[in-house]
């Protein structure tokens, strides 16, 4: 008999008036605390960007909601995160003066997504995300700023914008959570004390060396953090903010957090889902269950079932709790999957403990992306998704998993790497991990990485001329203006290209590192879950990296990941 079957019939049969020992409003059990409900209008799973602002909206409904957390923190990857939006035509951008319009993002979004997202999804995607900005602004502290000059990822085709359409949460008094500031998941990489950096600051701080503005962002970035101190404030931004701000708009809406309690199955009655199974107990469900428990990255035998070779748990930056739990409940409940061999890829560095996903380091002039045979085989500036889907493209017959980020003194002299400043080595432990190499000459370097010395010194030598000519014959490495947001403007003729002539020259391996999957459960416009034959499973809903991307095998700009997460949890909590 089925193991996970077993399980759900002895829990069904143990949860027949069980509670759930927690208090409204608060995150974690208590054994002290005075019984809440087991049933609610509407339980939501997992309490990331999509589930919070599932919760909010149904909360603000006049529903009674109740969000269960697997891990023992609350936020997921959302709070890890950079935490761009991608959302067009919201009311952030238009008080900016962005000159987005519907028929604009429509078709831009169309192009980028192709015929693999069907167009009523693609359409409600941008219809509801403007009026989800304006509800959680109006729901929540949560406040937003425009990442002027993040382009869009592709804004050469109809209806791109090359200076983009993200935006990204405000600075956030974390005094605001209260006791629940302990709860809040920790970032991917943490700020450093003082500093109060956004997304949009990160590609001046890379130049802060170099470059005046790049230094009058860092010294903007210390006024903050000092004026935060001086106002007994703790600054928040990022994915921190996002996670933080709609954490306190649930509070005081009074809607429970439960952290510690992950989703075992779903309940399903009659064809229909009416609750949840966790460890507890059974949580009842009046109107339906939305399920936004983020990606499988972190489930290895699932990857290997859906994702091409090779493929590791530990290339991902995605929450360690996302493990499909979601994805399987669903399918057991009668859901199709799709999308299910793509992610949010990125190329990663194999670092000790996490791995960096690699943003201005690949992009930044003096470096370029070699594979095995030493050869250069992609625009090493192109959205990250794509530099991914390029190594496995390619892996089978010129192998390039790993490949490697080539560099020279130069570049490391000018250039923040990852959070390691201009002039200072990398870690010893990087070094010990085989994440880097260094040498005197190419060649040697070319011999410590294991790929043909004379064949790099010939692919060095050659984008050396690129460099100085401005023009990337091979792979057009600055045509397109999202090439040149992490680059350096001082450099030219082309920002994107600087000669590597500085020993020593390191070498960074290179793997197919993912902010999350996202591939999940198939759903139509309304976030209902559906089955392979198109049906509606009565009551399921699904959100974000628990849902199949709208965005499909693509990616239209910052903050793709998080926009349709929110936006599709907002859709669903208005449809429950």
């Amino acid at each position: 008999m089925d193991a996970d079957l077993t399980r759900r019939q002895l829990l069904r049969g143990s949860a027949a008036g069980a509670a759930l020992a927690v208090t409204a409003g608060l995150a974690a059990p208590s054994a002290n605390a005075a019984p809440a409900p087991a049933e609610y209008d509407v339980v939501v799973v997992g309490s990331g960007a999509a589930g919070m602002t599932a919760a909010l909206t149904a909360a603000k409904r006049g529903l009674s909601v109740v969000v269960l957390e697997k891990a023992p923190t609350f936020g997921g990857s959302a709070a890890r995160s950079g935490a761009g939006i991608w959302i067009p035509n919201n009311p952030v951008l238009l008080a900016a003066g962005v000159p987005d319009t519907p028929a604009k993002a429509a078709q831009y979004l169309a192009a980028v997504v192709g015929p693999d997202v069907p167009a009523a999804r693609q359409e409600a995607f941008l219809r509801n995300g403007p009026e989800m900005i304006s509800f959680v602004m109006a729901n929540s502290p949560l406040r937003f700023r425009f990442m002027e000059g993040y382009s869009d990822y592709y804004p050469e085709l109809p209806g791109g914008l090359p200076n983009g359409r993200s935006i990204e949460p405000d600075q956030f008094d974390g005094k605001l959570l209260g006791a629940e500031l302990a709860n809040l998941n920790p970032p991917y990489l943490a700020t450093p004390p003082g500093l109060v950096v956004f997304s949009a600051d990160y590609k001046w701080l890379n130049l802060a060396l170099v470059n005046a503005k790049g230094a009058a962002v860092a010294a903007e970035c210390l006024a903050r953090g000092t004026a935060a101190a001086l106002a007994g404030q703790k600054p928040l931004t990022m994915g921190q903010s996002l996670a933080a701000g709609l954490r306190v708009g649930l509070q005081r809406a009074g809607v429970p957090v439960l952290l510690n309690t992950p989703l075992v199955d779903l309940n399903v009655e009659n064809g229909a889902v009416t609750g949840v199974l966790t460890p507890q107990g059974l949580v009842r469900a009046r109107r339906g269950v939305i399920v936004g428990s983020g990606g499988f990255e972190h489930n290895a035998a699932m990857r290997a079932q859906y994702q091409r070779q090779p493929i590791g748990t530990d290339w991902t930056v995605g929450a360690k709790e996302n493990t499909g739990d979601g994805h399987r409940a669903g399918q057991r409940a009668g859901a199709a999957l799709d999308l299910m061999d793509d992610a949010w890829w990125g190329p990663a560095i194999p670092t000790p403990g996490d791995p960096y996903f690699c943003l201005a380091e690949r992009t930044l002039p003096g470096g370029l992306i070699v594979n095995q045979a030493g050869q250069r085989f992609v625009n090493e500036a192109a959205p990250y998704s794509d530099v991914v889907h390029t190594m496995y493209d390619k892996n089978p017959t010129a192998p390039d998993i790993p490949a490697w980020l080539i560099v020279d003194q130069n570049y490391r002299n000018r250039y923040l790497f990852r959070d390691i400043a201009p002039l200072l080595p990398f870690p010893d432990a990087w070094y010990s991990a085989g994440a880097v190499f260094k040498a005197s000459t190419i060649q040697d370097l070319g011999t410590q990485i294991g790929v043909p010395p004379a064949a790099l010194k010939s692919t060095v030598d050659r984008f050396n001329g690129f460099a100085r000519s401005g023009v990337d014959s091979d792979f057009r490495r600055g045509a397109s203006a999202y090439d040149h947001y992490y680059t350096d403007p001082s450099v030219s003729p082309n920002s994107c290209l600087a000669q590597l002539r500085a020993a020593p020259y390191y070498a960074l391996r290179l793997v197919p590192g993912d902010l999350g999957t996202k591939g999940g459960m198939r759903t139509d416009a309304r976030a209902r879950v559906l089955r392979p034959d198109g049906t509606v499973i009565r009551g399921l809903y699904a959100a974000g990296n628990a849902s199949a991307a709208v965005m499909g095998h693509s990616y239209a700009g910052a903050g793709s990941t998080i926009g349709p997460a929110m936006t599709f949890g907002y859709i669903a909590a208005n449809d429950v």
